[in-house]
């Protein structure tokens, strides 16, 4: 493993532990050269997932995207670390059991909403907002009085 601080790659594990309910490795890790210290994860990877864009274009499945744009969407929300990396975790545990070797985005988009919507109703609503592409503010309101409604 590269050094983020000198780019050495002399590095030693000092500590290994499960994270995420067992789904990753949390590895502490010191730099021999320059003696920074970084942390890790390892995760299994079942199988190599494509994401189908709206534009018909083809990408990479990208963890650390998912993980910004939910970050994004909690930015300034007090939610515990742990159950956001779990809600992201289910998610990719979702998508790499659907057997598929492409994934729509928009069934990406539909299960973080689906976990947003569990987690904060404001980082819901953040993240709806820019996956439906609200213009205005209508856009809001009736998204919101979909919810209450369904919610009555």
């Amino acid at each position: 493993m590269r050094c983020p601080f000198c780019s050495s790659e002399n590095t030693q594990v000092k500590d290994s532990r499960p994270a995420e309910d067992g789904a990753a490795i949390r590895r502490r890790r010191q730099c021999a050269d320059c003696g920074g210290r970084f942390t890790t994860f390892e995760r299994v990877q079942l199988r190599e997932l494509m994401v189908l864009k709206r534009s018909g274009k083809r990408a990479p499945f990208d963890r650390d995207k998912l993980t910004r744009s939910v970050r994004i969407a909690l930015r300034k929300r007090e939610v515990e670390p742990e159950r956001i990396e779990r809600m992201i975790s289910g998610i990719v545990r979702q998508l790499e059991s659907r057997g598929e070797a492409e994934v729509p985005s928009e069934a990406i988009g539909e299960l973080v909403m689906e976990g947003l919507r569990r987690l904060d109703d404001v980082a819901f609503v953040r993240y709806a907002s820019v996956y439906r592409n609200f213009r205005q503010a209508s856009d809001f309101r009736d998204f919101l009085s979909h919810l209450t409604g369904e919610e009555d």
